[in-house]
C-alpha cells in the first residue's frame, strides 16, 4: 500500500495544500537569529523544506517516516546546492526525541493533523528554545453549518479537526503568544494540490486498472477532490504563527 501511495503522489508539486507565498508571508511575521536551527515535521517530499532553505539562514532538519520521500528531498537540495542547509531524518512525529532548547523554529505544513493540533503544540514545546517560534498549517472547519457529508468525511480522515476559534484557544491554553494567523488562499488548495492530484489519479487509474488496492486509493482520493469542488467554502487551511513565551 505504501508503494502505491508513493507512486500516485510521485511528481506532485506538493503532497498537501500550500504555496511558497504563504511560507514567505509566515516568515515575515517572525525574527529568527542568524544560523537558526529549524525543525520541519512531516516534511514529505520537501516543497516547503526547499522554500524555507532558500530564505532562512541556518540549518533545517526535515523529518518524515517514509524514506523514499527523504531520498527525494536529498536529491532536490543537492541539485539546488542546498545540501549544507538541510538534513533529513527518518523518524515518526510521534517519536521525536530531540534535546531541549534545540530549535529556533518548529514548522509543520499540512501534516500536524496526524497527531492533532493540540498534541503538536505540546510536542514542539519540548525542544523549542525560549522565545522560539512555531508555525503550523492546519485544516479547519470554516463555518458552523458544514454539510453532513463534509463532517462525516473528516470524522474519518481527520478526526481531531477543529474550527479556527478552537485552535486559537488551544494556542492560548498551551502558553504560546499568538503572532498572527491567516487562511491559505484557494490557489494553494486547488492549483497546487487538488488539480494536479486529479491529473495523477487519472493516469494512475489507467496503469492499475483491475488492482483493487489501487482502485480503493483512487476512489478515496477522488471523493476528497469532488468534496472540495462542491464545498470549498466550508473548510480549508490556516497558518498559525506562535512564539514560545
Amino acid at each position: 500500500m505504501e508503494e502505491l501511495f508513493y507512486e500516485i503522489f510521485d511528481e506532485m508539486p506538493r503532497l498537501g495544500p500550500g504555496t511558497d507565498a504563504a511560507i514567505t508571508k509566515a516568515l515575515t511575521k517572525i525574527k529568527l537569529p542568524d544560523f537558526a536551527e529549524v525543525l520541519d515535521i512531516g516534511c514529505g517530499t520537501g516543497a516547503q523544506t526547499l522554500a524555507l532553505a532558500k530564505i532562512i539562514k541556518g540549518r533545517i532538519i526535515a523529518t518524515d517516516n517514509y524514506q523514499k520521500f527523504l531520498n527525494e528531498i536529498e536529491e532536490k537540495v543537492k541539485a539546488k546546492q542546498l545540501s549544507a542547509k538541510v538534513e533529513t531524518k527518518n523518524i515518526d512525529m510521534n517519536n521525536l526525541d530531540f534535546p531541549k532548547n534545540s530549535f529556533d523554529l518548529v514548522w509543520s505544513e499540512g501534516a500536524i493533523y496526524i497527531i492533532g493540533f493540540a498534541a503538536g503544540l505540546e510536542k514542539a514545546k519540548q525542544f523549542l528554545k525560549p522565545g522560539g517560534y512555531v508555525v503550523f498549517s492546519d485544516m479547519n472547519f470554516l463555518r458552523d453549518d458544514s454539510p453532513e457529508e463534509v463532517i462525516e468525511f473528516f470524522k474519518n480522515e481527520c478526526p481531531q479537526m477543529l474550527n479556527v476559534p478552537d485552535n486559537l484557544e488551544l494556542i492560548k491554553n498551551c502558553g504560546y503568544e499568538l503572532i498572527d494567523y491567516f487562511p491559505l488562499e484557494y490557489e494553494g488548495m486547488w492549483d497546487n494540490y487538488y488539480e494536479p492530484l486529479e491529473k495523477r489519479i487519472t493516469k494512475f487509474r489507467n496503469i492499475h486498472k483491475g488492482n483493487k488496492k489501487a482502485e480503493e486509493i483512487i476512489e478515496s482520493l477522488q471523493y476528497e477532490i469532488d468534496l472540495f469542488k462542491k464545498y470549498p467554502e466550508y473548510y480549508g487551511y490556516y497558518f498559525y504563527i506562535m512564539r514560545q513565551k
